[in-house]
């Protein structure tokens, strides 16, 4: 249920906008335990209560039993973009740095290490939250110097900065020693073979400003308690138009493109 809110709020404070108003369409396989559809309620209602914003309408349909998976969420929001905040690609220029909120794969590999059954010293968490506050702690701190905001959810990074590098028609550099990550996901991504950068998260944002106001940003990050972990993990470049390279840890160069089918599977 939370996941369900969070995920248009996110997408909404991508765009500078404080959420105002929601819809919330529901399909129920038939046989869905009302337990279940109590417990997803609750919790879509305590994560707009904490967003501020209201769930105003919505639609419900049943389909057969096996026909739906036990249950989907549809969601939609409405905000209000801050006076003064222009966001979109078109507006990267060459020097820009790409900042990450905080370690990478968290929510993808939480799910699939519960999935496979994996096991680790220190349990695995989603990192699934409202961004609301930490934009606003961006947006204070960058201003009109903030060009781009994105949320890393399908895909992951990788994706990500592809659509944005796509969009803008620069190339986008990354630093692989420079990605935060937290050990045990970066173990679990060489255990099941998975690339990090192309898993999910729902409680992280690529911030990409002008570079006099990177070090601003990210100090107003780090004194907001989801991004402890921000950091510096590339820049916008004139070469390779288009396209997103990764600098590796031995020093070489490689192109990270788009995700190509599906890497896990989705619940988002």
């Amino acid at each position: 249920g939370k996941l369900a809110v969070y995920g248009t709020v996110n997408d909404l404070a991508m765009a500078g906008a404080r959420p105002v108003f929601l819809s919330a369409g529901f399909i129920l396989e038939e046989g869905l335990p009302m337990e279940v559809l109590r417990r997803v309620i609750a919790s879509m209602r305590e994560a707009a209560d904490e967003v501020g914003a209201r769930i105003v309408t919505g639609d419900t349909k049943v389909v057969d039993r096996g026909k739906g998976d036990g249950i989907f969420i549809n969601t939609t929001g409405f905000g209000m973009v801050r006076p003064g905040i222009d966001i979109r690609p078109e507006r990267l220029a060459v020097g820009d740095k790409v900042i990450v909120s905080g370690t990478i794969a968290d929510h993808g590999i939480a799910i699939m290490s519960v999935r496979e059954g994996l096991e680790f010293e220190t349990a695995l968490e989603s990192d699934s939250a409202n961004l609301n506050g930490l934009v606003d702690a961006v947006l204070d701190a960058g201003g009109s110097d903030v060009h781009v905001l994105r949320d890393p959810t399908r895909g992951g990074v990788a994706s990500a900065t592809n659509e944005i590098a796509g969009a803008a028609g620069l190339g986008i550099r990354l630093h692989e020693t420079a990605i935060p990550m937290q050990d045990q996901v970066r173990a679990a991504c060489e255990i099941l073979g998975f690339d990090p950068l192309y898993v999910a998260n729902e409680g992280k944002l690529i911030a990409i400003v002008a570079e006099g106001v990177a070090d601003a940003v990210v100090a107003a990050m780090h004194a907001h308690p989801l991004g402890a972990n921000a950091a510096v993990i590339g820049e916008v470049v004139e070469d390779h138009p288009g396209r997103v390279f990764l600098r590796s840890r031995i020093g070489g160069n490689r192109v990270v493109d788009m995700l190509s089918g599906e890497q896990l599977p989705r619940i988002c």
